[in-house]
């Protein structure tokens, strides 16, 4: 699910910026962008936020202050910068010419300035980084978590429209047998072989038929998994992978039924459920 969280946490020592942001991914991915020098903190980063997480891609882009007054000051290299004014000096006497001296040069001129590139210690800036990372989770947590209400009532409809549709094949099934009954009588008819239908031979091919379609076992199996699927969605905890496995044996149990009945108006049903279910499973790839 998508979220979005901002947070900041400062100490003494460091200020820290997060920005986290969550994009639908199958698996759990952490992405933590840091500044060069604090690279060494982002394994213990990734696992603080996987304790919080465990799908979707999260993008966690921290920013790292100094308070004010440390670092980022200009030192003067002064030995350069008189070096720098003798050579002048002397190029002017060497010449016969007076050559002025402007700040571009000592501006253009390696080393006369130099940044104070003062670092605060990876263990001083993770006291700022943390507290910011899991409030800035937590932020767009919430916000996955309003998507997921809504969600939430989308996967509950289409469970409803798929028991219904169970139900209409739980109804309908009894009378595939009549109707390859009568299509096995039309078809003898046809050929011009009077055979009746209480046969033994007929009996037999009827009686095969009958158990080979036989779906009360995948009806069975469906109601069960209808039932778990509600429990799942009546919990708190993550239940995105259960689902997905849910999901995954619905399609197997209605696949089965629809190999098994050969008849187009049960197939069509099939084809409705198989339909109502990968909108589901689209739905479900976006679950925590």
């Amino acid at each position: 699910m998508t979220g979005f969280g901002r947070a900041e946490h400062a100490t003494n020592k460091i200020a820290a910026r997060v920005e986290a942001s969550s994009v639908n991914r199958k698996q759990g991915e952490i992405v933590v962008q840091l500044p060069r020098a604090y690279q060494e903190l982002e394994a213990e980063i990734r696992k603080s936020a996987l304790n919080k997480l465990s799908r979707g891609r999260v993008s966690i882009s921290i920013q790292l202050e100094l308070p004010e007054g440390i670092g980022g000051k200009i030192r003067l290299n002064a030995g350069r910068a008189r070096a720098i004014e003798t050579a002048f000096t002397e190029l002017s006497d060497i010449i016969d010419r007076q050559v002025r001296l402007s700040a571009s040069d000592f501006f253009r001129a390696q080393d006369v300035f130099e940044f104070d590139d003062s670092q605060a210690e990876p263990s001083d800036a993770m006291e700022a980084i943390l507290p910011a990372v899991e409030n800035a989770l937590d932020q767009m947590i919430a916000m996955r978590a309003s998507e997921g209400k809504h969600l939430h009532g989308d996967i509950a409809t289409r469970i409803s429209e798929l028991e219904t549709i169970t139900a209409e094949i739980t109804t309908y099934a009894p009378s595939v047998k009549k109707h390859y009954t009568e299509n096995l009588q039309a078809r003898l008819a046809e050929a011009g072989l009077a055979i009746a239908l209480d046969d033994e031979r007929i009996l037999k091919e009827i009686g095969l038929f009958a158990d080979r379609c036989d779906i009360s076992e995948e009806i069975t199996r469906l109601r069960s998994h209808f039932e778990k699927f509600r429990e799942y969605l009546a919990t708190n905890d993550p239940i995105g992978r259960p689902l997905d496995f849910l999901c995954q044996e619905l399609n197997r149990e209605f696949n089965t039924i629809g190999s098994k009945a050969n008849d187009a108006i049960l197939a069509q049903h099939i084809v409705n459920a198989k339909t109502e279910l990968e909108k589901i499973r689209e739905q479900v790839q976006n679950v925590e």
